[in-house]
């Protein structure tokens, strides 16, 4: 046997767990994207009926699927930025010579990360209250007005960004963090006997070091926040005025609230294809800056 033929026959579990759970499952849904399947073919098959593009053509053709796409592409292009710019900014504060507790630090600041999203999307929904919330509380004391921040269609989403950014930065703190441990120290150093400041080193030293790692992370993040679900669900069931309907909440609406599960795969597909275009661009992006 010789070694490439030893390591398939050792990856080989793994890659059947994959083809079973993952594959399989991906072109079931791609073929149910081209089917009329609905409750009404959950209980007789004999209902299923072959419908090629239509579910595609149809989604096209709605103005709330464009609204829902509108509302993502805002919620990333918005906090996507923000919250890549939040991990930075904590990363090098708990990197500085400054920081003591470093671990006390890092665990705080990374303890949203792993904390339950409806719970803490609750306790938010509290916190942006617009009569009882500590945030509107706040506000009076310094002599503003109260804000309805999730009955108002033009602050909901931005309460929603604030708080998927203060729920996810501290994961991409991490990995910067991580990052910035192993910039040499030398090169600050020979910056410094050059006169180079804080600010000089920051843009000539660690954010090109870091580009890699601040490249991984904005695709990571990117695909995670297209698929914005639980923070609408929780905090505003999608409005108000349909003002926080997201791709995926459609999504989910499509297959569980009418059950129509071609339309449904349909949009899946197409939340797909968005992904894997923005993370295509980041890519060429990436190389490009690279070079």
């Amino acid at each position: 046997m010789t070694r490439a033929q030893a390591g398939l026959l050792l990856a080989a579990p793994a890659l059947v767990v994959i083809a079973v759970f993952f594959f399989l499952p991906v072109l079931a849904a791609l073929a149910l994207s081209l089917t009329d399947f609905d409750l009404y073919a959950l209980a007789d098959s004999g209902y299923l009926r072959f419908v090629g593009l239509r579910n595609y053509v149809q989604l096209l053709g709605n103005p709330l699927f464009w609204q829902a796409l509108g509302n993502t592409l805002y919620f990333t292009v918005v906090g996507v930025p923000l919250s890549l710019a939040v991990s930075v900014g904590t990363a090098v504060l708990v990197h500085s010579r400054l920081a003591r507790c470093r671990g006390l630090f890092r665990t705080a600041l990374f303890a949203p990360v792993v904390t339950t999203v409806v719970a803490v999307a609750v306790i938010w929904r509290y916190l942006l209250h617009t009569r009882y919330g500590l945030i509107n509380y706040g506000l009076g004391k310094l002599g503003f007005a109260p804000i309805d921040w999730l009955g108002d269609p033009h602050f909901a989403m931005p309460a929603i960004i604030l708080f998927a950014v203060w729920k996810n930065f501290g994961y991409n703190m991490v990995i910067v963090l991580a990052a910035l441990q192993n910039i040499p120290e030398d090169l600050y150093e020979a910056a410094e006997l050059d006169g180079a400041g804080a600010g000089q080193q920051f843009l000539r030293i660690t954010l090109p070091m870091l580009g890699p790692t601040l490249l991984f992370v904005s695709i990571m993040t990117v695909a995670g926040y297209f698929q914005l679900f639980a923070e609408p669900y929780v905090m505003t069931l999608g409005g108000p005025g349909q003002s926080t309907l997201s791709v995926l909440y459609l999504l989910y609406e499509e297959g569980f609230k009418w059950w129509n599960l071609g339309r449904a795969s349909a949009v899946a597909f197409v939340l797909f294809l968005m992904m894997f275009a923005a993370t295509a661009l980041q890519m060429r992006l990436g190389r490009q800056a690279a070079a």
